[in-house]
């Protein structure tokens, strides 16, 4: 018999998204939702208002016969309707399932029927890419466009206005929920075989917006305006639409347009103080910035920055030229998205403090890491020891969502990262490698990542992507494909001139690829795959070899 004496607080206390909707209403009825729209004016709603519509589209989801446990997909950008749908697909029992419309259409019918998706919600802008697989799907029963655009040829489609003027005004009777039911679907991008789902939780999405209001993640509070660029249809948007929910914050959203001369007028005009995205949309900015002088990013004091190492001098630059303080985060799908913040004491500027910020960071409250060399046992945190991360916390995936075959990423409790790591005495993580894309030569590991952020920080260098490429002798050897910005002259032998003293001797690419662009993901991330198959195929262009 258990005789430990038990606490005597309200445990039972609900950790879902009701409680994130009722505060919004509740706590911060005038913070605003902002959209940029195609004429480049901007559209706003308040949450008080947008409570309201939320409230609306719970009951038009009702009536469309939408049921616990459902999942309603959305095709859609990032926009105030999307913000309504993570909000009110969820609390009436049913499951939000974001869906990437970057992936190829065989991906997309692959994840529309593994989610059995009863209803789809659709941008009308996104309509044309949509209705061309709409007949590959085999459990979506009706199809609501958003937008006044044309409908096409979706079968069953109906107007998402029109849904939620047909749905009248009041309050609607939401359904409890249980904190451990499903709420949101998200499937990874599929680098190998099919996209799993990873099926988050009311509770596990609380908790990770609770963490986007700690000082050492993001810091969200009240005074802030938060630009969520990072895809919505995309592992939560990393947290910024609950989250800004959540601590009553500003959200501004831009839409289709996140091309560098778009994003920088609505941050002059709109004066967020936090944006997340990835770092080639960061480089695209800075390249703008610095040839605009008159464009003011300064507000931006606490961006957030992930899905790739962030080099070191894309922070220096943009803190130095333009006053924009970037922090990165390292995450997966898996994680909610975000498992690590890297947030430096802040000291003097120097070598110390710098490399620290270059680092993924401490892992956040809750969540445990820890690094398995080859053999299964656990590596030291030393600075220099590397292994595979692996993670667990109350916002990590368990299992994958009706698929066995990637139980091997799941060890005894543990996610499986596939990344490759050292931490540090001070708990700060430095990933070295994926370990698909780690170069072994002669037997010993050249960190691709860390040598794509030595070429970057070479100013001529505006992306490098470092594969491996076999070799007899050495059995893999790094080739370096780099975009070098426009009427750049720079050579192959610059670039190791500008290497040497950074790198050991031999980790000294053989050979340069000078390409026009290197390919990315659907999320943004450098698709390193596609580059090894051109190599192997002979068709990797602007190859030099140097001795």
């Amino acid at each position: 018999m258990n005789s430990a004496l038990q606490g005597l607080m309200q445990d039972d206390f609900p950790l879902t998204l009701h409680h994130i909707r009722r505060r919004m209403r509740s706590c911060s009825p005038g913070a605003q939702v902002t959209t940029l729209t195609p004429g480049g004016s901007v559209e706003r709603a308040s949450f008080g208002e947008v409570s309201e519509r939320i409230d609306r589209l719970a009951r038009a989801l009702s009536r469309l016969g939408v049921e616990q446990g459902d999942r309603v997909g959305t095709f859609a950008w990032n926009n105030q309707r999307h913000f309504e749908l993570y909000f009110a697909i969820p609390c009436v029992g049913a499951v939000l399932h974001t869906l990437n419309i970057r992936l190829f259409e065989e991906q997309l019918t692959y994840i529309v029927n593994h989610a059995e998706d009863k209803v789809i919600f659709v941008d009308d802008s996104l309509v044309p890419v949509l209705e061309k697989i709409a007949p590959s799907f085999q459990s979506v029963t009706r199809y609501v466009v958003m937008g006044d655009g044309d409908m096409g040829e979706l079968p069953n489609a109906v107007r998402y206005e029109d849904l939620l003027e047909d749905a009248g005004t009041g309050s609607f009777d939401y359904p409890e929920v249980d904190e451990r039911q499903a709420a949101a679907l998200c499937y990874t991008s599929g680098t190998t075989g099919n996209p799993k789902g990873v099926l988050y939780s009311h509770r596990s999405i609380s908790l990770h917006s609770t963490a986007t209001l700690m000082k050492d993640s993001t810091g969200l509070s009240s005074s802030d305006r938060v630009l969520a660029v990072v895809p919505m249809f995309h592992a939560n948007a990393w947290g910024l639409p609950h989250g800004a929910a959540l601590a009553g914050a500003d959200l501004i959203l831009p839409d289709r347009f996140l091309g560098a001369e778009p994003l920088a007028k609505l941050i002059a005009e709109e004066r967020p103080t936090l944006m997340g995205c990835v770092p080639t949309i960061f480089l695209d900015l800075l390249r703008y910035a610095d040839g605009h002088p008159d464009v003011d990013l300064s507000s931006l004091s606490n961006a957030a920055c992930g899905g790739a190492a962030v080099p070191k001098q894309l922070m220096k630059d943009f803190e130095e030229r333009h006053g924009v303080r970037i922090f990165q985060a390292w995450g997966m799908t898996e994680t909610s998205p975000v498992a690590t913040y890297s947030r430096p004491l802040e000291r003097e500027h120097d070598d110390a403090y710098w490399d620290d910020r270059a680092k993924q960071g401490r892992p956040l409250p809750w969540v445990e890491l820890r690094l398995i060399d080859g053999e299964g046992g656990e590596v030291p945190w030393d600075g220099g020891s590397t292994g595979e991360i692996q993670v667990r916390g109350p916002w990590v995936a368990a299992r994958y969502f009706r698929d066995e075959s990637g139980d091997e990423k799941f060890d005894s409790g543990w996610l499986r990262t596939g990344d490759i790591a050292a931490v540090d005495q001070k708990g700060f993580v430095q990933i070295t490698d994926r370990a698909k894309d780690v170069i072994k030569s002669g037997g010993e590991w050249i960190s691709s990542v860390e040598l794509e952020n030595e070429v970057m920080s070479h100013p001529d260098v505006i992306e490098a992507a470092v594969i491996a490429k076999p070799d007899e002798r050495w059995a893999e050897r790094p080739l370096c494909c780099v975009v070098l910005r426009e009427g750049a002259s720079t050579t192959a032998e610059d670039l190791l001139d500008h290497l040497r003293g950074r790198v050991a001797k031999w980790w000294l690419p053989d050979e340069f690829a000078f390409v026009e662009e290197v390919p990315k993901t659907s999320v943004g991330k450098f698709d390193k795959k596609v580059l090894r198959s051109r190599l192997t195929e002979g068709t990797l262009e602007g190859r030099v070899l140097v001795s």
